[in-house]
């Protein structure tokens, strides 16, 4: 008799065990198909919104690092020039150089001859041409950190919703199994776009450091020009 009890106490113990293992290894498409098809349908669009901030990000970051590289030398070789009234070799070293710098001093290059405030504004012009072009979709990523949190709590809505729903149609019995869905759908799209906006506000503020490096860049090499334009021969 004792055996039995203890052989029985043993199997619940298992069983026991095997639905506390089987919680604990709840897979993260188990826990998205949980949320219902609304919620499937949120975090799918939020899906979508991470591949894209996860693009544009990698893109942008390549194009500022390649538009970053400039040869310590170069402004050295367009002063020499420059100095020595090589304007055709000047330019020709601008077009072999493709960076923002590059285009800069040789918008410069093109305008000398001029007075220095044209030759000034010209290059501004330039710069704000390529400001532009390094920015190209980074302004995308801080839309999704503000529309990714905000299409999570739209879910959180619906889940709620439906949660509510469900517990009008039981007769007011509270049940976790009638609840279930609806918190499920609340819960995963409230992370997912929490998630998504995180990353896309991280990418974004990145790309704004590293752009702003390039800008200062294109500022003091422009400067440089200028001053040397400016020197007295």
């Amino acid at each position: 008799m004792l055996n039995t009890i203890l052989q029985t106490t043993q199997s619940g113990a298992e069983i026991i065990t095997d639905e506390e293992s089987v919680e604990k290894t709840l897979s993260i498409i188990e826990l998205i198909g949980s949320g219902g098809v609304a919620g499937q349908l949120i975090i799918a669009v939020l899906f979508l919104l991470l591949v894209f901030a996860i693009y544009i990000y990698f893109e942008r970051i390549f194009a500022i690092k390649a538009a970053s590289k400039v040869d310590a030398n170069f402004m050295n070789q367009i002063k020499d020039h420059v100095s020595h009234g090589k304007i055709d070799s000047a330019q020709m070293l601008c077009a072999q150089v493709n960076s923002p710098v590059s285009r800069l001093i040789g918008k410069g290059i093109s305008r000398i001859g001029k007075p220095l405030a044209d030759i000034n504004t010209a290059i501004e012009n330039a710069g704000r041409l390529e400001i532009y072009g390094l920015e190209k979709n980074v302004s995308v990523l801080a839309t999704i950190s503000g529309a990714a949190p905000m299409i999570g709590f739209l879910g959180t809505v619906i889940g709620m919703i439906l949660a509510i729903f469900e517990l009008a149609n039981a007769g007011g019995t509270i049940q976790m199994d009638v609840l279930a869905g609806g918190l499920y759908t609340a819960m995963t799209t409230t992370v997912a776009g929490l998630i998504v906006g995180i990353v896309a506000y991280i990418a974004y503020n990145h790309l704004v450091v590293r752009t702003d490096k390039v800008v200062y860049q294109m500022e003091a090499n422009s400067l440089e020009f200028l001053d040397h334009l400016n020197e007295p021969t």
